[in-house]
């Protein structure tokens, strides 16, 4: 599903390395934690992965689609690919719940009829389906990123990337999104879970790759929150 070979990413002209020579593949269906602190990475290899950025060296494929040297106009089409969620939320405050999901549809050109059936099937997914007329100012925080996970799930995505989803939220609602991505995982989305989040890694039980300083440095099939 996803294949980072040799990648590395400088930034000029001071010439700061925030990837350096990072080599990994992500199977179809696989639930993946990636860790490290802050500075080591892991948001630059998400715009890589999302063609927000490009790779100054190395090869990344994604579905089968060598995005190394992506075209602009092809950008869209790759995003449809890949659902993104926020610790942040990025939620359009003055449309309701219902409404944030539909846009993320309506901004690819779904037809009205697909959206009216989609949206309350990513939202009954979500346990929102009662909050469909709901703005975000009447939501928790772990209810807003709720709404941001059915969004990301909207277009049908092969791949979810969830980047510190549970970083503004409680223990107890970490908990709840946490159960929710490993649900959305077990109906066949790949998911990647960037995350600081000790505990929630090390109960999760699954892959985990370790970024230290643009490198990758540790990639184990059940692993734990380590870093150096």
């Amino acid at each position: 599903m996803i294949i980072f070979r040799n990648v590395s990413k400088i930034y000029f002209p001071e010439r700061t390395v925030a990837l350096a020579n990072v080599s990994f593949e992500v199977l179809a269906g696989e639930f993946i934690s990636i860790v490290g602190k802050s500075g080591t990475g892991k948001t630059t290899l998400v715009k890589i992965l999302t063609a927000e950025e490009r790779a100054s060296e190395g090869q990344v494929v994604v579905g089968g689609w060598d995005i190394t040297h992506i075209r602009s106009r092809e950008v869209p089409y790759l995003r449809r690919q890949i659902g993104v969620v926020f610790q942040d939320y990025k939620l359009l405050q003055k449309k309701t719940v219902f409404e944030n999901v539909a846009f993320a549809m309506q901004v690819i050109g779904a037809r009205p009829s697909r959206i009216r059936k989609i949206v309350p099937e990513v939202l009954k997914i979500v346990g929102l389906a009662d909050k469909h007329d709901r703005f975000p100012r009447h939501l928790s925080g772990g209810e807003q990123q709720r709404v941001a996970i059915a969004r990301a799930l909207a277009h049908g995505p092969k791949i979810l990337v969830a980047d510190e989803p549970t970083g503004n939220l409680d223990t107890a609602t970490s908990q709840e999104i946490i159960e929710l991505l490993l649900k959305i995982n077990q109906i066949g989305t790949t998911v990647l879970f960037v995350s600081h989040d000790e505990g929630r890694v090390n109960q999760i039980r699954r892959r985990v790759l370790v970024l230290d300083q643009g490198t990758l440095t540790s990639d184990e099939a059940v692993g734990r929150y380590r870093l150096s």
